[in-house]
């Protein structure tokens, strides 16, 4: 996968390698975890700044009222990648486990029903979204400018949903191939494109946040393109050969593939749409604390993004690795990767971290209009606060990893779940009407991380996973069991 030298591939290798040194991780897992780790943790930023750049120039071009608007509509548009990730939560499980057992006919099966799944499932979220946007975004706020804009924005960037699903669906099934390096080019080079585009519409076309719509929704068209056509033809040209390629012509309805992807991805769909439905009652309260808060914290979300895309390659890595092995029937070996990945995982969030605390300012400063806008102070201690949190998610993301390939994934819905809704939420509550203030912000991001991060860590430490994978592997490595 290292096919040229790349700055983040060597970041994470000096850091593996520094623990290998230390005698707490295997050189060689350090080495296949950070080939397939760094491809998807530069998607990661990839889009999360593409994210972060929308949030920077609506705010120049428009003000803050524009930022407020965009991050009142975020947790809709969020409900792509719930649903997205859901379903393809499911596709790396079968998909990796069936790689490693050379089952490809049965992976094309999983493919196919993964697409057909995530279509479904998210077409009625786009005709709400055009049909209801300024309904839905005044469920969260009484501020008549920042509910104007941030419909403007949702009713285009709805069309975009199915697409956005499809792409994570493609994506996964790249990495669950051994193939993160592919997956990067595609939604990398798309989150580039969507840069160039919104910027071409919001100061070129002078269409504020409808431009930044737009060009969310055209990037996406760009990247399920590339998805379709690389997997049906086994190459994409520009980019290269993909590792599978899939007869598009094939069976849809696959029963058995499609109630496997449900009962796997709908555990992780509701994990990621903790994250999305918790914005709401969040950004409610956030209101009460007034407009200037509401951008802080947007762009402190935005921040947060960026910081956490390790997370996103070391558990999908983790995912890969471990359901590879699981699928030849090795789960010792499988268990030794997830040890390994989490240790990993920890330590390049720890580096990461106090790197952005130490630009905490600076990077602020990028998305208001000015260092004097009334937002910076308050986003820049929020920033500081996300950058103590963080850290835990490298347990929690690196411990869901196995979990997630193995097909137990109740665990970490409900860690998620208790981590926000029942301890961050009523935080952030306690600070809008106390004297704890934004206090309770601070520490409403240190429970999203920490409670799942404990609760996951004792799941994998309890070693159930390994057994209830046995009901996901291929028919080929079920017969040697």
């Amino acid at each position: 996968m290292s096919r040229v030298p790349n700055p983040f591939r060597l970041f994470i290798l000096y850091i593996g390698f520094g623990l290998a040194r230390l005698g707490l991780i295997d050189r060689h897992r350090v080495v296949r975890t950070t080939d397939l780790a760094w491809p998807r943790i530069v998607t990661g930023i990839a889009r999360m700044s593409k994210n972060a750049v929308d949030v920077a120039m609506v705010g120049v071009a428009v003000g803050t009222s524009a930022v407020a608007g965009v991050g009142f509509a975020g947790p809709f548009w969020g409900l792509a990648f719930s649903i997205g990730g859901g379903v393809a939560g499911g596709t790396i499980a079968l998909v990796s486990q069936r790689y490693g057992a050379e089952a490809f006919r049965e992976l094309g099966d999983a493919v196919r029903a993964s697409t057909l799944l995530v279509v479904v499932v998210s077409l009625p979220v786009s005709v709400l979204f055009w049909t209801y946007p300024h309904e839905l975004i005044s469920l969260l706020s009484s501020n008549e400018r920042a509910i104007d804009l941030g419909a403007d924005y949702l009713r285009i960037v709805g069309l975009g949903v199915p697409l956005a699903g499809l792409n994570l669906v493609g994506s996964r099934v790249l990495v669950g191939c051994d193939d993160a390096y592919t997956a990067m080019q595609v939604r990398a080079g798309g989150a580039v494109a969507n840069i160039f585009l919104s910027a071409w519409f919001i100061f070129g076309m002078g269409w504020g946040v409808e431009g930044a719509a737009v060009g969310t929704v055209l990037a996406n068209v760009i990247v399920t393109v590339g998805f379709a056509v690389g997997l049906a033809w086994g190459y994409l040209p520009g980019v290269g050969a993909f590792p599978v390629r899939i007869d598009p012509f094939g069976s849809y309805l696959n029963a058995a593939m499609l109630r496997d992807l449900v009962k796997i991805g709908l555990p992780v769909g509701l994990r990621n749409l903790v994250w999305t439905v918790a914005e709401f009652p969040m950004l409610a309260i956030l209101d009460v604390f007034g407009e200037n808060t509401v951008a802080a914290f947007v762009i402190a979300r935005r921040i947060w993004g960026l910081m956490n895309t390790p997370g996103w390659g070391f558990g999908l890595a983790s995912s890969s690795l471990v359901g590879q092995e699981l699928g030849v029937n090795d789960p010792a070996e499988a268990e030794a990767y997830a040890r390994d990945i989490i240790r990993f995982s920890v330590a390049t969030y720890l580096v990461s971290s106090v790197l952005i605390a130490f630009f905490a300012t600076d990077i602020v400063v990028l998305f208001a209009e000015g260092p004097e806008s009334p937002e910076v102070p308050i986003a820049v201690t929020l920033v500081y606060a996300a950058c103590f949190a963080v850290i835990f998610q490298g347990v929690s993301g690196g411990a869901a990893g196995p979990l997630d390939a193995a097909g137990d994934t109740k665990v970490p819905f409900a860690s998620q779940f208790v981590g926000m809704f029942c301890v961050s939420i009523p935080l952030a509550y306690l600070g809008a009407t106390t004297a704890l203030g934004l206090w309770g912000l601070y520490l409403a991001f240190v429970a999203e991380t920490s409670i799942p991060a404990a609760i996951n860590y004792w799941r994998f430490r309890s070693g159930k996973w390994k057994a209830i994978s046995k009901a996901y592997r291929p028919d080929v490595a079920a017969s040697d069991d």
